[in-house]
């Protein structure tokens, strides 16, 4: 489905900035995959997403989604292809729309400046409605005005709502708080399996990256250090997974958000 050869990028080379930020990385995703991504500061993890996504071209290696080369491709072409989270509940949806246009732009029933039929309004309704976030009854108040946990919910549903062949999501919950994100984390379960969406999710959180999905991979300097999945994954617990990256990278995880946790 997704099959990663090889990729490289250094940034600022040939200068006293220069950074390896992904080094030789290879990764095959299996359709229906809901793989979890964790990994110490600095380990490449948005790096890797934004390769995937075409916010920049690598220096090596190639990327297939789907059977179609994208090494190259535009991000705008790939954006057809792939959904994405960030970690502000700002991005992804526009402050000053309705939370009606928003999903109608997203669904490609209409949106800023086209007219909305009552049957495609119906239709949104029930599906905002399936978040259990209360928007249905705040389909005519502007997205800014929407707390975190509701913004971020919304702009779930508008990533899924079409279905994409790939799911990005780069530590979706970690700007809200517990009570939101595990809301959102439910819903992006809920989503995810009901439309079987391959996804990979970035997470600071060890104990949500061993419960989600079927898949965990760890990462470190900008390689896959750990990759495991069945049987085995489901018998670690996060002091496992601390020893394991210890046993990978030589050091003890940095990540003080993770630790904590």
């Amino acid at each position: 489905m997704l099959k990663i050869n090889n990729i490289s990028k250094t940034f600022n080379p040939h200068t006293v900035n220069e950074h390896l930020a992904l080094d030789k990385l290879s990764l095959d995703v299996k359709d229906g995959d809901f793989i979890t991504i964790i990994g110490a500061n600095g380990a490449g993890k948005s790096t890797l997403f934004n390769a995937i996504s075409g916010s920049f071209f690598t220096d090596e290696g190639t990327i297939l989604l789907d059977g179609i080369d994208i090494t190259l491709m535009s991000e705008h072409k790939r954006a057809k292809m792939i959904g994405r989270l960030f970690q502000d509940p700002m991005r992804g949806s526009a402050p000053n729309m309705s939370v009606e246009e928003n999903l109608a732009l997203a669904s490609g029933k209409g949106g800023w400046l086209s007219r909305i039929s009552n049957s495609d309004r119906n239709i949104l309704k029930d599906k905002i409605a399936l978040l259990d976030m209360g928007l249905e009854n705040r389909l005519n108040q502007p997205v800014g005005l929407l707390s975190g946990g509701q913004r971020q919910a919304l702009t779930l549903m508008m990533a899924t709502i079409n279905p994409p062949k790939l799911l990005l999501l780069d530590e979706h919950t970690a700007a809200l708080d517990p009570s939101a994100a595990e809301k959102v984390l439910a819903i992006t379960k809920s989503i995810v399996e009901e439309k079987r969406i391959t996804c990979l999710m970035i997470t600071h959180n060890m104990q949500s990256a061993l419960e989600l999905g079927n898949r965990t991979i760890m990462m470190n300097r900008g390689k896959i250090i750990y990759d495991v999945e069945g049987e085995e994954r489901k018998r670690l617990t996060v002091r496992d997974l601390l020893e394991k990256f210890h046993e990978a990278a030589g050091k003890e995880l940095d990540n003080d958000r993770m630790l904590l946790s």
